[in-house]
């Protein structure tokens, strides 16, 4: 839409979508684990030490690579070099409240605000960005939102967005390129078109320095934001390509200058560094990677371990909704590549040989992609009936409780469970037995204390326990809900007016 109250309404709609995501990605703190563990003690390295080795904290993860006597974290840099300033930000804030920066305690609460900033942040942004796309393709709000919620809820990526891992960044910075590539299209100015291509370069190349699988996925993303500019003449493509290319060469530098200093290569990812022994299957194909197992692929759809459809059961209308945006010739293009980055997340996913990501909930690897599968739901709700939207309705509230449970008990379940929706959340979750991970992103040594530094959730730290810690979190949805039925009012009171 154009400017004016109804522009206004609709940004508001989207600051509040944000707010309430980022206030529930928030809420909870999920402790340790080793993918985070190898991240945070590249962040400790550079603000304690200013260096990329971390050798004073691996103790406390195996995932770490092994270069010349000396340990680094096995993992794309994005998101710990992301998290540096906000954890450099804090050190002076915690001095200044009478908190040793040095101490564990110190620790632990920055461990929390470089997740909220690093990538509950950029998740929630995200939400609010699948709102708008949804609009800018011709959804109506109704069903814009509904696509923006049950991504923020009803998909793994609520988990995600409350760990120190890569994906549920990576899956946001390929959201804001897909966006940026949509609207290149409705680019008016020379400026606009390169400005809008370094955006898109920018976002499609940090998501991979900040997880490596995503590089084909971006440049999928940079064929369809060319693709849009393609009728337009050879002057919008130099524009869109330069801007493209900037941003993506920008992101390109900052991980091969990583590399390099890290283990004298600029060339060589950290992947290319485990000591022997380490993760053998790392040593099938290329780091891991095969071809696409069937098997796998039903696995990771179907599958009570790891099944995309059975912790997220709203995601199985997504391929009508992309249908619909397919067959419409001004989304067609859109549809496209959104299929094609869920679809490549499939691929990859069956063709690696760990492919159920250890502790974890749902199929970590597809997590990038899920956000531009979410954007099928907002066609299936506006083309649903009173019945059918009961239906999905229904799917995405158990996919939202779902997702509430992990959140709440472990957003990293152990593996030896053999379907840990059944066998350890929702047992747990009905019990009150939650925050279980007491893995801690301390140090062994930090740890030998015997003080807990686990997951924790916000209504526990005030002194509330079980299910009625859950409480204050369901206060903020209420008045959320309220909010957003006030904007209701006062667009049909404009709309009266008007």
């Amino acid at each position: 839409m154009s400017g004016g109250p109804a522009s206004l309404l609709i940004k508001r709609r989207a600051l509040l979508i944000s707010a309430v995501a980022f206030i529930s990605y928030a809420y909870f703190y999920q402790g340790g684990g080793w993918n985070q563990n190898s991240r945070f003690d590249l962040v400790r390295a550079i603000v304690e030490q200013q260096t990329l080795r971390i050798d004073a904290y691996h103790d406390n993860t195996y995932d770490k690579a092994y270069y010349q006597g000396h340990y680094y974290s096995d993992k794309a840099p994005g998101l710990a070099l992301l998290a540096v300033p906000a954890a450099a930000l804090e050190r002076p804030l915690l001095r200044a409240v009478g908190i040793d920066p040095a101490s564990p305690r110190a620790w632990v609460a920055t461990s929390y605000f470089v997740t909220l900033f690093a990538v509950a942040l950029p998740a929630a942004f995200a939400c609010a960005c699948l709102f708008l796309i949804a609009l800018k393709l011709g959804s109506s709000e109704g069903g814009a939102a509904f696509a923006a919620l049950s991504m923020a809820f009803a998909t793994p990526i609520w988990a995600y967005a409350t760990l120190f891992w890569g994906h549920a960044l990576a899956a946001a910075c390929l959201l804001f390129a897909f966006a940026a590539g949509i609207m290149l299209r409705s680019s008016e100015r020379a400026r606009s078109d390169f400005l809008w291509g370094v955006a898109l370069g920018l976002s499609a190349g940090w998501a991979t320095v900040s997880e490596y699988p995503a590089a084909p996925a971006s440049m999928i993303l940079a064929v369809f934001a060319l693709a849009q500019v393609w009728p337009e003449g050879w002057s919008r493509r130099m524009r869109s390509a330069g801007g493209i290319s900037l941003g993506a060469i920008a992101c390109i530098a900052v991980l091969m200058v990583y590399q390099d200093r890290a283990f004298g290569s600029a060339f060589h990812p950290s992947y290319a560094y485990y000591q022997e022994g380490a993760f053998p299957w790392m040593k099938h194909g290329y780091m891991g990677l095969t071809y696409p197992h069937v098997e796998v692929m039903l696995k990771l759809l179907f599958g009570c371990r790891r099944g995309l459809f059975i912790v997220s059961p709203i995601l199985v209308a997504t391929p009508f909704g992309l249908r619909v945006l397919w067959k419409n010739r001004a989304t067609h293009a859109a549809a496209v590549a959104a299929s094609a980055v869920a679809g490549y997340y499939l691929l990859f996913n069956a063709s690696f040989s760990a492919w159920d990501g250890g502790w974890s909930y749902g199929p970590r690897y597809m997590g990038a992609g899920l956000p531009l599968l979410c954007l099928g739901l907002a066609p299936v709700w506006d083309r649903a009936n009173r019945i059918w939207r009961r239906v999905v309705v229904a799917l995405a509230v158990c996919s939202g409780l779902f997702s509430l449970m992990a959140v709440s008990i472990t957003a990293q379940p152990p593996d030896r469970f053999r379907c840990a929706l059944t066998q350890l959340l929702t047992p747990s979750f009905w019990a009150g037995k939650l925050s279980l991970n007491q893995a801690s992103m301390l140090t062994l040594s930090e740890n030998a204390g015997g003080q807990a530094h686990g997951a924790f959730n916000l209504g526990e730290l005030i002194g509330m326990h079980g299910l009625p810690s859950l409480i204050p979190l369901f206060v903020i949805w209420g008045v959320a809900a309220f909010l957003w039925r006030r904007l209701n009012q006062v667009e049909q009171r404009a709309a009266t007016n008007y």
